[in-house]
């Protein structure tokens, strides 16, 4: 009997909901753990003040000064909140979030003691950066990074450390993080946006992007899941058959939400409130045991970081309850994995949502505008955003007819499909009076119309319009979303700056008004970017065929994906619009395809393990069970044995065949690795991408096969049924 995983079972059917006190509303615990404007303005002199929310919004500089008085303050506030320790809180290309701890006791003469925290230990501190990635930027024995204070991301306390977000960057002051990046494509389009903006209204000084995350996850007792290694080792079960009840009947989808993951939902939201985070929607998702969580929207800076912060509060908050949280992309087989839709939008400092039309023309020509100029640079970079969510554990999602594919393409409704249509036929140059009105009347001004009843949401698009903003559906649920943010943020901005060079040149050259010259360059971009836009099913093969046909990238797999990373139109790109160098570009090429290698790697010598050291063992000694039955069997009937054991004997032959071929296999792909081992960057992923991953299926293949073979009180793993249903 394998003890590991009865022992567990048993312990899960003990298992209490633990009870959660909500004894307050939550607009009352919103933010309290938070160094907000209300706490800023209660701590701080209202010059300290006026100083962080000139940086806010206008990127001003800091001074030492004022930077000593705002320190002085955050530790009054923290220390008021029982905190003992400050940390620079920043987002390395680890994929996770980073920490130091240091206390604000400090001795003093005397043999005395005080609480201290100044400006310098605000603003800027040097953590040990030579075990993070850096893709080459600086050599293996240089320690050296620094990580700077991000204002317009506020402190916050969790449990009893003030952490003050930052960026991380490189002695030679190269981006060492997801922030600094995302935060100089923020500014290119909001530089971008607000002089478009001007052309309809010149009250216009700011533009941010929003950002509103949808994280899918799944939970699995703690008990279950440690008796998977590898589950415990690569957040997801490498091996086990199917369930024979899995998500086929649409119950789980929706459906009461079990009591124990209810108070862990509960839990969470109360951490959430405190820390500033507005989550608001909690569900049942598809798969069995996947929920989905997912806030109001926010400034997208602020939303990346608390989506990273989230996903370290979730990590904690789900082992009081005694659950593992698995973020991978597609945690099991056979059913549906996790993503993590990221809506996007602009609004202005005067409250207005750009992807949102008005109740006047000019307002739905605004509106329009940003409309399109959107689909024509996702048009132009739709192979970049692809290589942005790109990733080994997502490539086990894109395309598995559950997630969009992974050919991008951008979905606007066929209403919207029509005026565009429209729009494409407008007369070049100037505009007769009667061509104004039809266009104000009959196309521009009914857009708020069409958009009341707009089509249904279309489940299989990476890119689709949904009434208000735009939703990247392709994302992954492990994924930091500051990539494809700082993508998408990038090419909106450098696409910006484009129409709007085009459409001062027709009003300076052609002498056409601002409403003429905008309406002819909108019109050509609705021809360039026709090719983009899809409305029909994104799983089947007619659109493989006709999204070639477009000229449409379809890389399938990430090592393939990331090349579009470093081609000239993208280091041009970036370079371009201030966001990173070639240096640092690059270096994330780098670190991405080596991140994907590892990954493969760790997940073969997993699974190599459990099939020789789990699997292969109780397949044997189930099999000299069977033999001992033979035997006496034979012993009974002499030789006329083989009449009553004859069902024995193909078992035992069949699992022969299993052990045989599981055997081969792993040492097959041993070999593979060895020599994968031996390359480097693009070739080493590629390798193993084609070569050692292949293995991982037709091992699984054999081992699944033993599993519905062996006796249930023998096999080592907790199944699919034990862990996907767990209440």
């Amino acid at each position: 009997m394998s003890i590991l995983r009865f022992n567990a079972l048993k312990e899960v059917l003990n298992r209490k909901p633990i009870t959660i006190e909500e004894n307050k509303r939550r607009s009352e615990l919103f933010g309290k753990n938070v160094f907000n404007e209300q706490a800023m303005r209660q701590y701080m002199t209202k010059e300290a003040y006026q100083s962080v929310m000139d940086a806010v919004e206008f990127g001003a500089k800091i001074d030492r000064k004022t930077a000593d008085q705002i320190a002085v303050s955050m530790k009054d506030w923290a220390l008021s909140k029982g905190a003992t320790h400050y940390t620079h809180w920043f987002q390395p290309l680890t994929g996770a979030t980073a920490e130091k701890h240091d206390a604000f006791f400090e001795t003093v003469e005397g043999g005395g003691a005080m609480e201290k925290f100044d400006g310098g230990q605000l603003v800027q501190q040097e953590p040990d950066a030579s075990s993070f990635p850096n893709g080459g930027i600086r050599n293996t024995f240089e320690a050296r990074g620094y990580t700077a204070w991000d204002p317009t991301s506020p402190a916050f306390i969790y449990g009893t450390t003030l952490c003050i977000p930052t960026v991380f960057v490189a002695y030679t002051g190269e981006a060492l993080d997801n922030k600094a990046p995302l935060l100089r494509a923020l500014q290119a389009v909001d530089t971008a946006a607000t002089a478009v903006c001007k052309y309809f209204d010149k009250n216009v000084s700011k533009v941010n992007a929003t950002l509103g995350w949808e994280q899918e996850y799944f939970l699995i007792d703690t008990a279950l899941a440690a008796a998977r290694p590898d589950i415990m080792m690569t957040g997801r079960a490498l091996l086990g058959h199917s369930p024979a009840k899995g998500q086929q009947l649409d119950d789980h989808y929706f459906g009461s939400i079990p009591t124990r993951v209810l108070s862990f939902m509960r839990d969470l939201e109360n951490e959430c409130m405190l820390l500033g985070v507005p989550v608001k929607t909690r569900h049942n998702e598809v798969a069995p045991n996947q929920f989905e969580l997912a806030p109001i929207f926010e400034e997208a800076n602020l939303a990346v970081d608390h989506n990273s912060l989230l996903m370290d509060v979730m990590e904690k908050v789900s082992q009081r309850h005694n659950f593992k949280v698995l973020f991978h992309e597609k945690p099991f087989a056979g059913i549906n994995g996790s993503g993590k839709h990221n809506n996007w939008s602009l609004s202005t400092n005067t409250g207005v949502n750009l992807l949102s039309p008005g109740k006047t023309p000019m307002k739905n020509l605004q509106f329009l505008t940003f409309f399109v100029n959107t689909i024509k640079a996702v048009h132009d970079y739709e192979e970049l955003i692809r290589a942005s969510i790109a990733s080994a554990s997502n490539d086990h999602r894109l395309g598995a007819n559950e997630a969009p594919p992974a050919i991008i393409s951008v979905f606007i409704g066929s209403q919207l499909s029509s005026v565009l249509d429209e729009l494409e036929n407008v007369t070049k140059g100037k505009l007769s009076p009667e061509e104004k009105t039809d266009l104000k009347l009959n196309i521009v001004g009914k857009i708020p119309e069409i958009l009341l009843d707009n089509t249904d949401r279309n489940r299989t698009s990476p890119f689709a319009f949904t009434g208000n903003k735009f939703e990247l559906r392709a994302v992954g649920s492990w994924a930091n979303c500051a990539g494809p943010m700082t993508v998408l943020n990038t090419i909106i901005a450098r696409q910006l700056n484009e129409f709007k060079e085009e459409v001062d040149k027709l009003i300076d050259t052609k002498k056409l008004k601002k409403d003429e010259a905008i309406f002819n360059v909108l019109r050509e971009y609705i021809k360039a970017s026709k090719s983009i836009r899809f409305e029909g099913d994104g799983y089947g093969e007619a659109w493989e065929k006709e999204a070639k046909k477009r000229g449409l990238s379809n890389n399938k797999t990430t090592p393939e994906a990331l090349k579009a990373k470093v081609s000239k139109k993208a280091i041009s790109l970036f370079e371009e619009m201030g966001v990173m160098n070639k240096v640092e570009v690059e270096a994330r090429h780098e670190i991405e395809l080596e991140e994907y290698s590892k990954k493969i790697q760790i997940e073969s010598r997993v699974l190599g393990d459990i099939a020789r050291n789990h699997i292969i063992p109780i397949a044997i000694q189930y099999q000299n069970t069977l033999i001992e039955n033979v035997r006496g069997l034979k012993e009974i009937f002499g030789n006329n044995f083989e009449r009553y054991a004859n069902e024995q004997i193909d078992l035992i032959q069949k699992i022969s065949n299993h052990i045989a071929e599981i055997n081969s296999k792993v040492e097959d792909m041993v070999e593979e690795r060895k020599k994968t081992n031996k390359l480097e960057g693009q070739k080493n992923a590629d390798a193993y991408c084609n070569k050692v991953k292949p293995y991982f299926d037709e091992i699984r293949y054999h081992c699944d096969k033993l599993e519905l073979m062996v006796d249930d009180n023998l096999w080592p793993l907790t199944k699919y049924r034990e862990l996907l249903f767990t209440r």
